[in-house]
């Protein structure tokens, strides 16, 4: 199994790359109740999106920003029958207002099931971290295209046009990706110390129970393993 283990390892410096990285500790009884809302307004508290089956749950930073876009284009890419056979749920969580969930979908094409977190209720309390942190010896995201430059010039470009200007959400503000379920039982969890420190997709798919591996350097292809 430890070919499927070690993504957990992808991190901040090379000296941790060979060795297995404990999961966060954190207790989804302090969060379960924290209300979240879809792209209706519509509240349900949190614990409703990993009861009954094993979700991926990944929190993006805010929806104007450029590796969280490019993060979930490729999420957009996971083909439905890969969540199926590992009867799992692939869901997204802003931090926005929930007005901004459609245009974002519309963007990205993104079709799984998405959230936002106004008040950053689970975000604070699970203790995810706020600013960035960089290091020389960090992996780059696999799923981020842009360089900063250009990043940031597209999310500026996004906010100037988008009809309802604000910053969809807290620019400080880290995310991260949980797999929780069924129950309050955590089979993994990262927080990311920067906008680039994506957990790879594929990696955390793996990690879920998915039997697919997906390439996303190009064109995804299905490789069955």
């Amino acid at each position: 199994m430890a070919e499927v283990v070690s993504p957990i390892t992808r991190q901040v410096t090379k000296e941790n790359r060979g060795n297995r990285i404990s999961s966060v500790d954190i207790r989804l009884e302090d969060v379960e109740d924290c209300l979240i809302y879809d792209r209706h307004g519509v509240s349900i508290p949190f614990k409703k999106l990993y009861q009954d089956r094993k979700s991926v749950i990944i929190f993006v930073r805010n929806f104007l920003c450029y590796s969280c876009k490019e993060y979930v284009d490729d999420l957009s890419k996971v083909p439905r029958e890969a969540l199926e056979d590992a009867d799992i749920r692939l869901i997204v969580i802003g931090q926005s207002a929930h007005h901004h969930i459609e245009p974002f979908c519309s963007l990205t094409g993104y079709h799984y099931e998405i959230y936002v977190d106004p008040e950053r209720c689970i975000y604070q309390k699970l203790g995810m971290k706020r600013e960035e942190k960089f290091t020389d010896s960090a992996n780059p995201s696999p799923h981020v295209k842009s360089g900063v430059f250009m990043g940031q010039m597209k999310s500026i470009w996004r906010a100037m046009t988008s009809p309802a200007f604000d910053f969809q959400g807290d620019l400080h503000q880290q995310g991260g990706a949980i797999i929780a379920g069924p129950g309050s039982q955590v089979h993994f969890s990262h927080f990311d110390m920067n906008r680039l420190d994506h957990m790879p997709i594929t990696w955390l798919l793996q990690l879920a129970g998915v039997q697919q591996t997906l390439n996303f350097s190009d064109k995804p292809k299905i490789i069955h393993v």
